[in-house]
């Protein structure tokens, strides 16, 4: 499996998600600078890491979003190439078009940085293909704007197509229907807000993200 991990200034999961994909393929992903305006040939997945891409001015994502590599992240997620953003890397995804709704200040304005239980809502795609649909998992959260919200026709949209991937298992930041993590209508772009990448090896602690990690390494 052949993965790159976009990097913006600000961002600060980078590594944290390479090392991810590095323990469940056994190869590093390729590193590429939002400059750049090509990737490489070949990949079978693209990380939009988290952390503060150009320090949440604007609004977080935004800039980013606007980055010469994204409108190659786009012609490659059209193409079916697997795109997984990760808490800013989500919010990059909702400013860039390749997700509906958007990330809004948390209910309280307040940061939260913690575990949280979540159930696994969808287990049919290549980022949930290693868990159970209905399976409770235990991923952290660190964000200040990862309130998910979407008018109601959109929020229906996704739950009658089957294109909510994570629920909170309890209220954590005032997200439309609990959701913490959503896919697009094929199924190759999923944006969250907890952290898989901080759950994979037995130095975290906890297990609970190396399944995806896993089951995306099939890809390739």
């Amino acid at each position: 499996m052949r993965a790159a991990v976009i990097v913006f200034p600000g961002s600060n999961c980078d590594r944290d998600l390479a090392e991810a994909i590095r323990i469940a393929t056994g190869t590093a992903p390729v590193m590429i600078w939002h400059r750049e305006t090509s990737l490489p040939e070949g990949l079978d997945l693209i990380g939009v890491p988290g952390g503060f891409s150009y320090g949440d001015y604007l609004r977080s994502g935004a800039m980013a979003a606007q980055s010469p590599v994204m409108r190659e992240v786009k012609a490659a997620a059209g193409k079916g190439v697997a795109v997984l953003g990760i808490c800013n890397g989500f919010q990059v995804l909702t400013e860039a078009g390749l997700l509906p709704g958007a990330l809004m200040r948390n209910a309280g304005i307040k940061f939260v940085c913690r575990d949280v239980a979540l159930t696994v809502e969808n287990s049919q795609s290549a980022f949930t293909g290693g868990y159970d649909a209905g399976q409770g998992v235990v991923f952290p959260v660190a964000h200040h704007d990862g309130n998910y919200s979407a008018d109601e026709e959109t929020l229906d949209r996704l739950e009658g197509e089957g294109r909510v991937a994570f629920r909170y298992a309890e209220e954590v930041n005032g997200s439309a229907r609990n959701i913490a993590g959503i896919l697009n209508n094929g199924g190759n772009v999923l944006g969250m807000m907890p952290h898989p990448e901080r759950v994979v090896e037995g130095a975290h602690g906890r297990l609970d993200g190396r399944a995806m990690f896993e089951a995306l390494a099939r890809l390739g």
